[in-house]
């Protein structure tokens, strides 16, 4: 746990010879007209501001993408309001951390009369006893929560604490913020790279800006990278001040786009992936899985959702959908990548372009439902086997008609439900691609 006394004269942000500090550490604003983006949160007239102008903050949630300023607004708030200030990583902390957090609060709350502001990095993190440790001493005033995560608060927080705390959604950077501060790291010499005197075009830093992909602390970590190589590259005997646009392609290679694996953005594109296909359009659809595929998505796993995908909106509309995805999903697995990813690609798209029918799947959902609230209803007797004289003697199969001997291979009036349940419909076809023509013969078959 690391603490820090906002009312120490030594102001946040103050930069120090004897511990060095990485650029985007040292360029955090040192009041909130400093700060870039989150206008909606920010702005004067926004519930946020004003509690935080009122000198009184409440206990929050901030969600959002990380380097977006979670923890900037945190320092920020207990900054202006004057408050001090505690700060918890759930990564590296536990019960105990939390409990000399608590204690250090209480000091707080008795020899200087204020309610310290406690941060909670990664929040998500802790687990429900871990979580449920903070409301007491929410509820008393001991402390000012305000956790921070990147995750959604919904699934990954108790319902107790998120009751306590308000929720505020924080928005990706665009470009134009991120190139904000990299001018600010850029031009500022005390906290910046402004002794430095560097030289960036404005294309270079609109290429960082956009390799940032919304996150302010890897665009000004990728900024110190490239000003480190600039100064070193030609030997220890020479240095340049150009950053130029080589320079930028070297720190921004490896850089990989936003894709949080199994959590919310992940969960959000194949969503969108889903529904692209669903509204018969191939071009977002094929959009969308690359996003995946450049995040580093398993194609295995998109090759089983596309599977997913033709059963449930285009099922009987057009079933080669099914043994198309199928065969996709096959030939990757001996393709590998990235040949195999176009098969998936393919799949795609012709799930996009065929007709669309979730007949199967409402049907499939109703038929579900009786199964189980219906309770274990009896077969009916003529539908039973009778291997046995036994069973037979209890008119097992009896009066059962045999479809294959009757015309056109159909018994008409026959009931294969349990009687509570004769002449249910779960199934309804509709009017495109060959349900069609299943709608006509079913509609056909209950004339007769």
């Amino acid at each position: 746990m690391s603490s820090q006394d906002m009312f120490d004269n030594n102001p946040a942000g103050a930069d120090t010879e004897e511990h060095y500090r990485p650029l985007a550490d040292r360029m955090r604003p040192d009041n909130i007209d400093e700060f870039v983006g989150q206008s909606h949160l920010l702005d004067q007239t926004s519930p946020l501001r004003k509690a935080i102008n009122s000198g009184k903050p409440h206990s929050m949630v901030l969600w959002g993408p990380p380097g977006t300023g979670k923890t900037t607004i945190a320092n920020l708030i207990a900054k202006h309001c004057q408050v001090p200030f505690l700060s918890v990583s759930a990564v590296l902390s536990g019960i105990k951390e939390i409990r000399a957090a608590i204690e250090t609060a209480k000091q707080n709350q008795i020899l200087k009369h204020a309610t310290t502001v406690l941060f909670v990095d990664e929040v998500h993190r802790f687990n429900k006893s871990q979580q449920d440790a903070f409301l007491p001493h929410i509820e008393n005033g001991t402390i000012c929560f305000i956790g921070a995560t990147t995750e959604n608060p919904s699934f990954e927080l108790n319902n107790a604490l998120l009751s306590r705390a308000r929720t505020y959604v924080l928005k990706r950077l665009d470009e134009s913020d991120i190139a904000q501060c990299l001018r600010s790291a850029i031009d500022h010499k005390s906290r910046g790279l402004g002794e430095r005197a560097l030289e960036i075009a404005e294309s270079e830093i609109d290429l960082l800006a956009r390799a940032a992909d919304g996150d302010a602390r890897k665009a000004l970590t990728l900024l110190e990278l490239a000003a480190d190589l600039c100064q070193s590259q030609e030997g220890d005997s020479a240095t340049s001040n150009n950053i130029d646009k080589a320079i930028i392609e070297q720190v921004t290679q490896s850089s990989l786009r936003r894709f949080d694996n199994q959590g919310e953005y992940f969960y959000d594109m194949i969503s969108a992936l889903h529904k692209s296909v669903r509204g018969s359009d191939p071009d977002a659809s094929l959009y969308w899985y690359c996003r995946m595929l450049d995040g580093g998505c398993d194609p295995i796993y998109i090759a089983r959702r596309v599977v997913r995908i033709a059963s449930e909106d285009i099922g009987n509309a057009d079933p080669r959908a099914l043994q198309i995805c199928l065969s996709a999903w096959d030939t990757y697995t001996r393709l590998g990548s990235p040949e195999g990813e176009l098969t998936i690609a393919q799949a795609i798209v012709y799930l996009a372009c065929a007709a669309k029918s979730n007949a199967v799947y409402k049907a499939y959902n109703s038929a579900m439902h009786d199964a189980k609230e219906q309770g274990t209803l009896e077969v009916p007797l003529h539908l039973r086997n009778a291997p046995t004289k036994l069973m037979e003697g209890l008119d097992y199969g009896k009066n059962y008609r045999y479809a294959h001997n009757e015309e056109d291979g159909y018994a008409a009036g026959e009931n294969y439900f349990p009687d509570e349940l004769m002449n249910t419909q779960y199934y309804y076809p509709v009017e495109r691609g060959l349900e069609i023509k299943i709608k006509e013969k079913l509609e056909y078959l209950r004339k007769k």
